[in-house]
């Protein structure tokens, strides 16, 4: 198959709402408060938050799964039919040589966008806090009172990444099929859903701001 285009998308991933794309047990300041299970990833030089690719990536797949009936069992779609627009776009779960290959989406990085890093580092600068730090408890049901605290942190309201979505484009494909519903996905997140843990209560509501979109031409994208 020949790669022929590339379509890319631009926008600022704006969380309305504060969020936390964990960090899996990372280290934080001696005697802080927040479970070290419960940090949210940042960059180990700068320390800086960021949104991983993998994350973003994964919500888009399962909220336009779940929008087109595509989660068999539970588990990601690995059908790898060539007219399955999850297949084309994402890949067959764990299926070699699917009719659907090779996936067509790259999910860069995001990091801070510049106002947003401005922000942050001239909080760190004035000692000003650069996160929100949220206690949630288990209640007992019998006796009401709270059980097992742990503190987690998230960044704050309003804190906006830089992202970047590629989606090849091969001979045969159908270029606006596949990126509408690469854009679909993304309306799904915006309005259904959100990034990052506990969504459920409160977290991670995102907007997609300044949307902008792109076609590279495989035969003259040069450097």
């Amino acid at each position: 198959m020949k790669w022929t285009q590339i379509k890319r998308l631009r926008f600022k991933l704006n969380f309305v709402e504060g969020g936390r794309v964990g960090g899996g047990g990372g280290e934080l300041e001696i005697g802080g408060a927040v479970d070290a299970n419960l940090a949210a990833l940042r960059s180990p030089g700068t320390q800086e938050f960021y949104i991983p690719g993998s994350s973003l990536k994964g919500k888009l797949r399962s909220s336009l799964e779940k929008a087109m009936d595509r989660c068999p069992d539970g588990k990601p779609c690995g059908c790898g039919r060539r007219d399955c627009g999850v297949c084309v776009i994402f890949g067959a779960h764990l299926r070699l040589g699917a009719e659907s290959a090779p996936s067509r989406i790259v999910v860069r990085d995001c990091p801070l966008s510049q106002q947003s890093r401005t922000a942050f580092q001239e909080a760190v600068k004035a000692g000003r806090p650069t996160r929100e730090e949220k206690t949630e408890k288990t209640i007992d049901r019998r006796g009401g009172q709270a059980l097992n605290p742990r503190t987690g942190e998230r960044f704050l309201p309003g804190t906006v990444f830089d992202g970047e979505i590629l989606i090849h484009i091969y001979e045969g494909d159908d270029a606006e099929r596949l990126v509408k519903l690469v854009r679909q996905a993304m309306g799904l997140v915006q309005e259904g859903s959100s990034i990052g843990a506990s969504g459920s209560r409160g977290y991670g509501k995102v907007r997609f701001d300044d949307l902008k979109e792109e076609t590279l031409d495989t035969n003259t994208v040069t450097v």
